[in-house]
């Protein structure tokens, strides 16, 4: 995100803040302490191992789909998948302010779960100015376009075949995002293009040297793979097109590549590149040179491609691969 937005803002693990935060709810009068954490699982998992007195926690941000709570030092911990593809439902019976029992299940919201016309009637309301673009076709697609694999996305290989193409360069990087709900096979409207990238970040260029390119996945690499979960920041791994990285996941830092090919070499470590990216965590300002921002944003790079490539059909060759 821009840096204004986090400007002043210090974020933490919660670990130091907590205890204190308990304390002063129990002093209050606070029977049952349930935690809303965007930490992410393994985080919160370690979380509550060094806290104590939590219990409930409504955990966040890695999209897992838990159907029966994982206990952690007296915490149930839940998480409900995400795009509000499901729902989670606790029954709690509380008795002299504790709870004596409780019963949990992860729903899932298909056509079996019956419209609500009240909230159905405002999701109209909130849609309608945006019915246009909603209905607005673009291009098409012969394989569902998505977000939900570690190491190589369908989504990302979309977007970054549309920066390349509008930059005219042929290794492109971006976000290892875990938002965007699918896009079904067939029509890609502009609707899609939108939920693909709704903040609509800039498409830049930059020189990178080939040791720069392998330093900078080894560092993605381990903020997505770290054996210490706090050590684990972000998303997926880093999106990446025009290379193939042969990794293992289980080796140290800064030893889990063991090959990138470009064009089926390997790539010259001491060569400079030219490659497009979008936003710093595809590529931070710490890494290369003679950085440029190009006229087009993510969203028209998109729409711009499909012009000339209606009916998009993803790389059958993922860029990561497992050895």
């Amino acid at each position: 995100m821009p840096e204004k937005m986090s400007k002043g803002l210090k974020f933490t693990s919660g670990i130091d803040e907590l205890p204190k935060c308990i304390k002063k709810l129990k002093a209050d009068g606070a029977h049952i302490i349930v935690l809303l954490s965007h930490n992410g699982f393994p985080q919160d998992v370690e979380l509550l191992k060094a806290v104590n007195g939590i219990d409930i926690c409504l955990s966040a941000h890695t999209h897992n789909r838990i159907y029966s709570p994982v206990e952690v030092n007296g915490a149930r911990v839940v998480q409900c998948g995400c795009h509000g593809a499901f729902i989670g439902n606790f029954t709690i019976d509380f008795q002299e302010n504790e709870i004596k029992s409780c019963n949990y299940e992860l729903i899932k919201v298909d056509s079996s779960v019956p419209i609500n016309p009240e909230v159905d009637n405002l999701v109209e309301k909130a849609l309608k100015p945006y019915h246009e673009i909603i209905n607005k076709v673009i291009g098409h697609t012969n394989e569902v376009l998505h977000r939900y694999n570690t190491t190589n996305s369908t989504m990302d290989n979309f977007l970054l075949k549309a920066i390349t193409y509008i930059t005219n360069t042929d290794i492109a990087f971006s976000n290892g995002w875990r938002y965007g709900a699918p896009i079904a096979v067939g029509n890609i409207t502009e609707n899609d293009i939108y939920n693909i990238t709704p903040m609509n970040p800039p498409v830049s260029t930059v020189e990178l040297t080939g040791v720069e390119i392998k330093e900078m996945l080894e560092e993605n690499l381990e903020r997505t793979f770290c054996s210490k979960p706090f050590g684990q920041m972000g998303g997926y791994i880093k999106r990446v097109l025009g290379l193939q990285i042969n990794m293992r996941i289980e080796n140290p830092k800064g030893h889990r590549i063991q090959e990138i090919y470009y064009k089926g070499s390997h790539l010259d470590l001491i060569k400079t590149y030219k490659v497009s990216f979008v936003t710093t965590q595809g590529v931070a300002k710490k890494y290369g040179k003679n950085r440029k921002k190009h006229s087009h944003n993510a969203v028209e790079a998109m729409k711009a491609y499909l012009i000339e490539n209606t009916e998009f059909s993803p790389d059958k060759i993922g860029s990561f691969r497992l050895v």
